[in-house]
């Protein structure tokens, strides 16, 4: 009986875990660069922002030279109450205002600038975020990817590095990089598929106008992401558009990653369970590994979650149990440490330095009430915007 509970315990996280270490080691190598053809006609980028007059200025003068003519900037000043909408028409681009107390959300500012770009339509819509910066090559080679390719794109967003900042901002960019690089180039190899991670997409027109876009959703990329690949249109990761992303200071690193992981996890209980099963009834390794994937938990929570069950499998096997799940468990999470740090030691070096390295299990028990917090009081509901060091 014991056996039987500590293999109950050990099966959801060996599963998890043995997808872990898949799409880390599968991502580990760097793949060949592809010369994707230059985009025709314009492609729209739209970039919702809330109350972002400290960062708006800095985020168009750059983005507007990065862009070209084949690219169409279009601000939605969502909900805003400060000087955003006119910062951004002075410089000059195309801004819209919307205000809507009841339906907030980044969706539903998706939404509205979609019925806006319905009076000339672009061949694609690129979403950025409204602190975001990228290059002129990278846009060329998003747009030229999803117009080649006719299905979503999705480019590496990453957190800008920041070698002097304190440990735990450093891991949590370290962190975002396992996610949004390593992970993502290791399931586009297994599953010909990745996640839409909303800063950086890039959509047909007609994919974009058809999608259930005016959510409240705080997790609407993802959801948005799993939708299309449901009807055919699966995400593909293209590594020649990097798009950075300012890393909150330390004091709101908390709250960021929060949200972020707040939202995954609820995306999570409610689409793997149906991923998975449909996967197997329809005999679908895509769809299956989709759902695998969606099993994984942000890395700090993998950690607490197999030190826990360890834990549990040992004193089990006190008890009469047979040590086999304990010793397996243990055996998959040495070779998840290990891919890990061939991950940072490929691509991670320059975002985590070795002495916030040796520190990731204070990081993790910093995160303890965080996630305590998230089962009392499930994944925050709104859209938020992410206070950043000035």
């Amino acid at each position: 009986m014991m056996t039987v509970l500590a293999l109950i315990l050990l099966a959801p996280v060996l599963l998890s875990d043995l997808m872990f270490v898949a799409e880390v080691a599968l991502g580990l190598p760097r793949g060949a660069r592809t010369l994707w053809r230059r985009p025709l006609g314009t492609t729209a980028i739209i970039l919702p922002a809330h109350n972002e007059e400290a960062v708006i200025a800095r985020t168009l003068e750059s983005l507007t030279q990065a862009a070209g003519p084949r690219f169409r900037v279009l601000v939605v000043a969502d909900n805003c109450t400060d000087d955003t909408a006119s910062i951004a028409r002075g410089l000059g681009v195309e801004v819209i205002e919307r205000q809507d107390a009841v339906n907030r959300g980044k969706g539903f500012a998706l939404a509205f600038a979609r019925d806006h770009l319905r009076q000339a339509p672009p061949t694609a819509v690129i979403v950025l975020d409204s602190d975001c910066s990228t290059s002129r090559d990278g846009l060329e080679a998003l747009a030229g990817a999803c117009q080649q390719l006719g299905r979503p794109v999705q480019a590496i967003n990453l957190l800008e590095p920041s070698p002097t900042a304190g440990a735990l901002v450093q891991v949590s960019t370290f962190a975002f990089l396992i996610k949004n690089l390593v992970r993502q180039r290791g399931l586009q190899r297994l599953a010909g598929s990745v996640h839409l991670t909303g800063t950086g997409m890039c959509i047909p027109w007609p994919m974009f106008e058809g999608a259930d876009l005016a959510t409240s959703s705080i997790i609407e990329d993802a959801r948005l992401g799993l939708e299309l690949a449901r009807a055919g249109a699966h995400p593909r990761l293209v590594e020649e558009c990097i798009v950075w992303s300012p890393h909150a200071d330390q004091s709101h690193t908390l709250g960021q990653r929060s949200r972020w992981e707040g939202g995954f996890l609820a995306l999570a209980k409610a689409t793997a369970p149906g991923l998975i099963a449909r996967g197997i009834a329809t005999l679908s390794p895509r769809t299956l590994l989709a759902g695998l994937d969606l099993l994984v938990p942000p890395l700090t929570l993998l950690a607490l979650v197999n030190a826990a069950v360890l834990a549990l499998l040992l004193v089990l096997a006190a008890f009469g149990a047979s040590p086999a799940p304990a010793l397996l468990l243990a055996g998959v999470g040495l070779v998840a440490a290990l891919v890990l740090l061939l991950a940072w030691w490929r691509e991670g070096r320059t975002f985590l330095s070795l002495g916030a390295l040796v520190r990731l299990p204070l990081y993790a028990l910093w995160k303890i009430p965080m996630y305590l917090k998230l089962v009392r009081s499930g994944a925050p509901k709104q859209w938020n915007r992410t206070e950043r060091p000035q």
